[in-house]
Protein backbone atom coordinates (compact mmCIF):
# COMPACT_ATOMS: atom_id res chain seq x y z
CA UNK A 1 0.00 0.00 0.00
CA UNK A 2 1.18 3.58 -0.30
CA UNK A 3 0.57 5.10 3.18
CA UNK A 4 1.03 9.10 3.78
CA UNK A 5 1.49 10.63 6.90
CA UNK A 6 1.23 13.92 7.92
CA UNK A 7 2.37 15.70 10.84
CA UNK A 8 2.36 19.36 11.81
CA UNK A 9 6.01 19.86 12.74
CA UNK A 10 8.77 17.52 13.78
CA UNK A 11 10.12 18.28 16.67
CA UNK A 12 11.56 16.66 19.42
CA UNK A 13 8.41 14.97 20.70
CA UNK A 14 6.21 12.05 21.44
CA UNK A 15 3.71 12.21 18.62
CA UNK A 16 6.94 12.94 16.34
CA UNK A 17 8.82 10.14 17.69
CA UNK A 18 5.73 7.92 17.29
CA UNK A 19 5.56 8.85 13.70
CA UNK A 20 8.73 7.88 12.71
CA UNK A 21 8.98 4.97 13.67
CA UNK A 22 5.71 4.62 12.00
CA UNK A 23 7.24 5.46 8.79
CA UNK A 24 10.04 3.87 9.17
CA UNK A 25 8.71 0.41 10.28
CA UNK A 26 6.20 0.22 7.53
CA UNK A 27 8.81 1.48 4.74
CA UNK A 28 10.64 -1.89 6.08
CA UNK A 29 7.34 -3.98 5.88
CA UNK A 30 7.18 -3.15 2.20
CA UNK A 31 5.06 -0.29 2.14
CA UNK A 32 5.67 3.23 -0.01
CA UNK A 33 5.76 5.47 2.88
CA UNK A 34 5.40 9.19 2.40
CA UNK A 35 6.22 11.79 5.64
CA UNK A 36 4.76 15.22 4.96
CA UNK A 37 5.65 17.75 8.06
CA UNK A 38 5.18 21.73 7.63
CA UNK A 39 8.68 23.63 8.61
CA UNK A 40 10.21 22.44 12.05
CA UNK A 41 11.40 25.65 14.37
CA UNK A 42 12.00 26.64 17.58
CA UNK A 43 14.06 25.16 20.79
CA UNK A 44 12.75 21.92 20.94
CA UNK A 45 15.10 20.20 18.23
CA UNK A 46 14.45 18.40 15.35
CA UNK A 47 13.78 15.15 13.54
CA UNK A 48 13.66 16.50 10.03
CA UNK A 49 17.40 14.76 9.28
CA UNK A 50 15.99 11.59 10.67
CA UNK A 51 12.68 11.28 8.15
CA UNK A 52 15.09 12.55 5.35
CA UNK A 53 17.57 9.14 6.05
CA UNK A 54 14.43 7.02 6.63
CA UNK A 55 14.23 5.64 3.08
CA UNK A 56 10.50 7.15 2.56
CA UNK A 57 9.60 10.35 1.00
CA UNK A 58 9.65 12.84 2.68
CA UNK A 59 7.68 16.29 1.79
CA UNK A 60 8.06 19.53 3.59
CA UNK A 61 5.11 21.74 3.34
CA UNK A 62 6.09 25.63 4.17
CA UNK A 63 2.29 26.90 4.97
CA UNK A 64 1.74 24.04 7.25
CA UNK A 65 2.41 25.95 10.09
CA UNK A 66 1.36 25.50 13.88
CA UNK A 67 0.10 28.80 14.66
CA UNK A 68 -3.67 29.51 13.93
CA UNK A 69 -4.14 31.89 10.90
CA UNK A 70 -6.74 31.17 8.07
CA UNK A 71 -5.12 32.57 5.11
CA UNK A 72 -1.91 30.11 5.56
CA UNK A 73 -4.44 26.97 7.25
CA UNK A 74 -6.77 28.04 3.90
CA UNK A 75 -3.07 27.24 1.42
CA UNK A 76 -2.19 24.47 3.68
CA UNK A 77 -5.59 22.52 3.29
CA UNK A 78 -5.14 23.38 -0.54
CA UNK A 79 -2.00 22.35 -1.06
CA UNK A 80 -2.42 18.78 1.08
CA UNK A 81 -4.88 18.29 -1.07
CA UNK A 82 -2.92 18.75 -4.64
CA UNK A 83 -0.24 16.15 -2.94
CA UNK A 84 -2.98 13.77 -2.35
CA UNK A 85 -4.18 14.00 -5.08
CA UNK A 86 -0.37 13.68 -7.44
CA UNK A 87 0.42 10.98 -4.82
CA UNK A 88 -2.59 9.10 -5.13
CA UNK A 89 -2.04 7.37 -1.58
CA UNK A 90 -4.03 4.53 -0.32
CA UNK A 91 -4.35 5.90 3.02
CA UNK A 92 -3.96 9.15 4.69
CA UNK A 93 -3.14 8.95 8.01
CA UNK A 94 -2.82 12.57 10.08
CA UNK A 95 -1.21 13.30 13.52
CA UNK A 96 -1.25 16.28 15.68
CA UNK A 97 -4.43 19.08 15.76
CA UNK A 98 -3.07 21.30 13.01
CA UNK A 99 -2.37 18.37 10.78
CA UNK A 100 -4.95 16.19 11.79
CA UNK A 101 -7.70 19.51 11.09
CA UNK A 102 -6.62 20.25 7.74
CA UNK A 103 -5.18 16.97 6.46
CA UNK A 104 -8.46 14.95 7.08
CA UNK A 105 -10.20 18.16 4.72
CA UNK A 106 -7.56 17.79 2.17
CA UNK A 107 -8.17 13.68 2.00
CA UNK A 108 -11.68 13.90 2.14
CA UNK A 109 -11.35 16.62 -0.69
CA UNK A 110 -8.69 14.27 -2.72
CA UNK A 111 -11.14 11.49 -2.41
CA UNK A 112 -8.95 9.66 -0.69
CA UNK A 113 -9.85 6.29 0.15
CA UNK A 114 -9.52 5.49 3.84
CA UNK A 115 -8.59 8.28 5.98
CA UNK A 116 -6.68 7.67 9.57
CA UNK A 117 -5.93 10.03 12.50
CA UNK A 118 -4.05 9.21 15.19
CA UNK A 119 -4.82 11.34 18.63
CA UNK A 120 -1.66 11.65 20.49
CA UNK A 121 -3.30 14.08 22.99
CA UNK A 122 -6.56 16.10 23.01
CA UNK A 123 -6.59 18.97 20.75
CA UNK A 124 -9.30 20.63 23.38
CA UNK A 125 -8.14 20.16 26.82
CA UNK A 126 -8.52 21.60 30.40
CA UNK A 127 -5.78 24.16 29.99
CA UNK A 128 -7.49 26.09 27.36
CA UNK A 129 -10.48 28.33 27.90
CA UNK A 130 -14.13 27.05 26.68
CA UNK A 131 -14.60 28.60 23.68
CA UNK A 132 -11.39 27.51 22.60
CA UNK A 133 -12.12 23.95 23.53
CA UNK A 134 -15.66 24.69 22.12
CA UNK A 135 -14.10 25.77 18.58
CA UNK A 136 -11.58 22.58 18.26
CA UNK A 137 -13.77 20.01 19.46
CA UNK A 138 -15.99 21.55 16.16
CA UNK A 139 -13.72 21.05 14.22
CA UNK A 140 -12.64 17.74 15.29
CA UNK A 141 -16.41 16.50 15.00
CA UNK A 142 -16.63 17.42 11.39
CA UNK A 143 -12.83 16.03 10.70
CA UNK A 144 -13.96 13.12 12.44
CA UNK A 145 -16.99 12.25 9.56
CA UNK A 146 -13.92 12.47 7.06
CA UNK A 147 -11.97 9.50 8.94
CA UNK A 148 -12.76 6.14 8.42
CA UNK A 149 -10.65 5.32 11.67
CA UNK A 150 -9.26 6.87 14.78
CA UNK A 151 -6.19 5.52 16.55
CA UNK A 152 -5.67 6.62 20.14
CA UNK A 153 -2.59 6.33 22.43
CA UNK A 154 -4.62 5.51 25.49
CA UNK A 155 -8.19 4.14 26.12
CA UNK A 156 -8.71 7.15 27.94
CA UNK A 157 -8.47 9.41 24.44
CA UNK A 158 -11.37 6.98 23.35
CA UNK A 159 -13.55 7.89 26.17
CA UNK A 160 -12.89 11.47 26.07
CA UNK A 161 -13.73 11.52 22.22
CA UNK A 162 -16.72 9.68 22.82
CA UNK A 163 -18.08 11.83 25.55
CA UNK A 164 -17.31 15.15 24.10
CA UNK A 165 -19.67 13.25 20.67
CA UNK A 166 -16.16 13.53 18.82
CA UNK A 167 -17.56 9.81 16.84
CA UNK A 168 -18.91 6.91 18.26
CA UNK A 169 -17.11 4.25 19.76
CA UNK A 170 -16.91 1.77 17.10
CA UNK A 171 -14.70 3.92 14.57
CA UNK A 172 -11.67 3.78 17.53
CA UNK A 173 -8.69 1.32 18.08
CA UNK A 174 -6.20 2.30 20.93
CA UNK A 175 -2.56 1.75 19.82
CA UNK A 176 -0.17 2.65 22.30
CA UNK A 177 3.11 4.66 21.35
CA UNK A 178 5.82 2.33 20.18
CA UNK A 179 9.44 2.75 21.31
CA UNK A 180 12.70 1.35 20.50
CA UNK A 181 12.58 -0.93 23.68
CA UNK A 182 15.89 -2.34 22.58
CA UNK A 183 18.06 0.51 23.21
CA UNK A 184 16.49 0.92 27.20
CA UNK A 185 18.69 -1.02 29.21
CA UNK A 186 18.94 -0.38 32.89
CA UNK A 187 22.75 -1.47 34.21
CA UNK A 188 24.74 0.06 37.09
CA UNK A 189 28.03 1.11 34.95
CA UNK A 190 25.36 3.60 33.30
CA UNK A 191 24.10 4.77 36.29
CA UNK A 192 27.52 5.79 38.14
CA UNK A 193 28.80 7.24 35.07
CA UNK A 194 25.94 10.11 34.32
CA UNK A 195 25.46 10.29 38.19
CA UNK A 196 29.61 11.32 38.35
CA UNK A 197 28.62 13.89 35.32
CA UNK A 198 26.33 15.33 37.02
CA UNK A 199 28.09 15.58 40.32
CA UNK A 200 25.64 13.05 42.34
CA UNK A 201 26.98 10.87 44.24
CA UNK A 202 25.31 7.27 45.54
CA UNK A 203 24.14 9.03 48.46
CA UNK A 204 21.82 11.38 46.64
CA UNK A 205 18.31 10.72 45.61
CA UNK A 206 17.75 12.01 42.07
CA UNK A 207 14.42 13.06 40.69
CA UNK A 208 14.42 13.65 37.49
CA UNK A 209 11.72 15.39 34.86
CA UNK A 210 12.17 15.28 31.21
CA UNK A 211 9.64 17.59 29.10
CA UNK A 212 9.63 21.04 27.37
CA UNK A 213 10.20 23.96 29.41
CA UNK A 214 6.85 25.16 28.39
CA UNK A 215 3.85 25.96 30.42
CA UNK A 216 1.27 23.27 30.27
CA UNK A 217 4.30 20.81 31.51
CA UNK A 218 3.50 21.08 34.75
CA UNK A 219 6.64 23.26 36.10
CA UNK A 220 4.46 25.66 38.01
CA UNK A 221 3.40 23.10 40.08
CA UNK A 222 6.82 20.84 39.97
CA UNK A 223 9.11 23.53 41.68
CA UNK A 224 6.77 24.25 44.74
CA UNK A 225 6.68 20.66 45.41
CA UNK A 226 10.40 20.58 44.74
CA UNK A 227 11.12 22.84 47.09
CA UNK A 228 8.38 21.57 49.77
CA UNK A 229 10.37 18.00 49.21
CA UNK A 230 14.03 19.15 49.45
CA UNK A 231 13.18 20.85 52.59
CA UNK A 232 12.37 17.45 53.68
CA UNK A 233 14.46 15.14 52.67
CA UNK A 234 18.47 17.24 52.28
CA UNK A 235 19.85 14.25 50.09
CA UNK A 236 16.96 14.91 46.91
CA UNK A 237 18.49 16.36 44.09
CA UNK A 238 16.86 17.19 40.61
CA UNK A 239 17.53 16.97 37.04
CA UNK A 240 15.56 18.79 34.26
CA UNK A 241 15.65 17.27 30.78
CA UNK A 242 14.88 19.67 27.42
CA UNK A 243 14.60 23.46 26.90
CA UNK A 244 12.19 25.71 25.78
CA UNK A 245 10.69 29.02 25.80
CA UNK A 246 10.45 29.40 29.51
CA UNK A 247 13.80 28.27 30.67
CA UNK A 248 15.01 31.53 32.00
CA UNK A 249 11.68 32.11 33.91
CA UNK A 250 11.92 28.38 35.96
CA UNK A 251 15.82 29.09 36.81
CA UNK A 252 14.90 32.71 38.01
CA UNK A 253 12.40 30.78 39.99
CA UNK A 254 14.86 27.99 41.12
CA UNK A 255 17.03 30.72 42.01
CA UNK A 256 14.60 32.60 44.32
CA UNK A 257 14.28 29.12 45.98
CA UNK A 258 17.30 28.09 46.51
CA UNK A 259 17.27 25.16 44.45
CA UNK A 260 19.44 26.47 41.27
CA UNK A 261 22.28 24.12 42.91
CA UNK A 262 20.95 21.12 43.98
CA UNK A 263 19.42 20.90 40.13
CA UNK A 264 20.86 19.99 36.86
CA UNK A 265 19.14 21.47 33.78
CA UNK A 266 21.31 19.36 30.88
CA UNK A 267 19.48 21.29 28.38
CA UNK A 268 18.15 19.65 24.81
CA UNK A 269 19.59 15.57 24.07
CA UNK A 270 18.81 13.78 20.94
CA UNK A 271 16.28 11.00 21.73
CA UNK A 272 19.02 8.48 21.49
CA UNK A 273 20.68 10.12 24.48
CA UNK A 274 17.67 9.77 27.09
CA UNK A 275 17.78 6.30 28.22
CA UNK A 276 21.65 6.87 29.09
CA UNK A 277 20.08 10.05 31.34
CA UNK A 278 17.45 7.74 33.04
CA UNK A 279 19.63 5.52 33.99
CA UNK A 280 20.92 8.40 36.63
CA UNK A 281 17.51 9.22 38.30
CA UNK A 282 16.22 7.22 41.04
CA UNK A 283 12.33 8.10 40.98
CA UNK A 284 10.99 10.36 37.53
CA UNK A 285 8.37 13.08 38.47
CA UNK A 286 5.98 13.80 35.64
CA UNK A 287 3.57 16.97 36.64
CA UNK A 288 2.55 17.83 33.01
CA UNK A 289 -1.36 19.27 33.01
CA UNK A 290 -2.47 17.81 29.80
CA UNK A 291 -1.19 14.19 28.28
CA UNK A 292 -2.44 11.84 25.86
CA UNK A 293 0.33 8.92 27.20
CA UNK A 294 3.46 10.04 28.32
CA UNK A 295 6.22 8.48 26.17
CA UNK A 296 9.06 9.56 28.89
CA UNK A 297 7.01 7.80 31.30
CA UNK A 298 7.42 4.64 29.16
CA UNK A 299 10.93 5.01 28.80
CA UNK A 300 11.44 5.84 32.94
CA UNK A 301 10.14 2.56 33.05
CA UNK A 302 12.09 0.76 30.62
CA UNK A 303 14.63 1.47 32.40
CA UNK A 304 13.49 0.76 35.95
CA UNK A 305 12.79 4.07 36.99
CA UNK A 306 9.47 4.15 39.21
CA UNK A 307 7.18 7.42 38.33
CA UNK A 308 5.41 9.89 40.38
CA UNK A 309 2.74 11.33 38.08
CA UNK A 310 -0.64 13.06 38.57
CA UNK A 311 -3.74 10.51 37.26
CA UNK A 312 -4.91 12.39 33.93
CA UNK A 313 -5.36 10.75 30.84
CA UNK A 314 -3.53 8.12 29.69
CA UNK A 315 -0.93 8.31 32.30
CA UNK A 316 -2.65 5.69 34.75
CA UNK A 317 -3.02 3.22 31.76
CA UNK A 318 1.22 2.68 32.46
CA UNK A 319 1.61 3.84 35.84
CA UNK A 320 -0.43 1.81 38.33
CA UNK A 321 -0.89 2.79 41.68
CA UNK A 322 1.37 0.77 44.35
CA UNK A 323 2.57 -1.42 41.75
CA UNK A 324 4.64 0.72 39.03
CA UNK A 325 4.76 4.12 40.80
CA UNK A 326 2.54 6.60 42.56
CA UNK A 327 -0.56 8.19 41.22
CA UNK A 328 -1.44 11.60 42.34
CA UNK A 329 -5.21 13.51 42.34
CA UNK A 330 -3.85 16.83 39.50
CA UNK A 331 -2.69 19.65 41.31
CA UNK A 332 -2.55 18.27 44.62
CA UNK A 333 1.31 19.14 45.38
CA UNK A 334 0.82 18.06 49.19
CA UNK A 335 0.34 14.27 48.05
CA UNK A 336 3.20 14.45 45.48
CA UNK A 337 5.28 15.87 47.87
CA UNK A 338 4.59 12.97 50.60
CA UNK A 339 4.71 10.30 47.49
CA UNK A 340 8.58 11.72 46.31
CA UNK A 341 9.27 11.79 49.95
CA UNK A 342 8.78 8.03 50.72
CA UNK A 343 10.15 6.73 47.44
CA UNK A 344 12.83 8.23 48.55
CA UNK A 345 13.28 6.28 51.91
CA UNK A 346 12.26 2.91 50.32
CA UNK A 347 15.04 1.73 47.98
CA UNK A 348 13.32 -1.31 47.53
CA UNK A 349 9.86 0.09 46.64
CA UNK A 350 11.96 1.85 43.83
CA UNK A 351 13.47 -1.50 43.00
CA UNK A 352 9.97 -3.10 42.76
CA UNK A 353 8.26 -0.63 40.76
CA UNK A 354 10.65 0.08 38.42
CA UNK A 355 10.86 -3.94 37.43
CA UNK A 356 6.99 -4.35 37.33
CA UNK A 357 7.06 -1.31 35.40
CA UNK A 358 10.00 -2.69 32.98
CA UNK A 359 8.32 -5.71 32.63
CA UNK A 360 4.66 -4.11 31.61
CA UNK A 361 6.42 -1.66 29.17
CA UNK A 362 8.52 -4.21 27.07
CA UNK A 363 5.31 -6.09 26.12
CA UNK A 364 3.16 -3.04 25.48
CA UNK A 365 5.35 -0.46 24.07
CA UNK A 366 7.65 -2.49 21.67
CA UNK A 367 7.29 -0.18 17.92
CA UNK A 368 6.97 -3.43 16.09
CA UNK A 369 3.95 -3.67 18.57
CA UNK A 370 2.30 -0.43 17.34
CA UNK A 371 3.74 -0.90 13.54
CA UNK A 372 1.83 -4.34 13.52
CA UNK A 373 -1.28 -3.18 14.25
CA UNK A 374 -1.54 -0.31 11.96
CA UNK A 375 -0.57 -2.17 9.40
CA UNK A 376 -3.70 -4.75 10.45
CA UNK A 377 -5.79 -2.07 10.67
CA UNK A 378 -4.65 -0.18 7.04
CA UNK A 379 -5.71 -4.26 5.81
CA UNK A 380 -9.10 -3.99 7.65
CA UNK A 381 -10.35 -0.70 5.83
CA UNK A 382 -8.84 -2.05 2.39
CA UNK A 383 -10.95 -5.15 2.89
CA UNK A 384 -14.01 -3.65 4.71
CA UNK A 385 -13.56 -1.26 1.28
CA UNK A 386 -13.42 -4.40 -1.30
CA UNK A 387 -16.50 -6.19 0.75
CA UNK A 388 -14.17 -8.83 2.08
CA UNK A 389 -14.94 -8.31 5.91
Amino acid sequence: MHICHVITRLIIGGAQENTILTCEGLHELGHRVTLISGPTTGPEGSLVERARQGGYEFIELPELIRAVNPWMDFRARRYLCMEFQRLKPDVVHTHSSKAGILGRFAAHDACVSHVVHTIHGMSFNRTQPWYVRRAYAWLERMAARRSHAIVTVADAMIDQTVAAGICTRDKMLTVYSGMEVEQFIPTAAARQAVRDAWGFTNEHVVVGTIARLFRRKGYEQLIPIMAAAAKRDPRLRFVWVGDGAQRADYETQLKQLGLRDRTVLTGLIPPSDVPAALAGVDVLAHTSQWEGLPRVVVQALLMQVPVVAFAIDGTPEVVLDGETGRLIPLNDEAAFVEALCELANDADARRRFGQAGRELCLERFDKRVMVDALDALYARLAARRLGLD
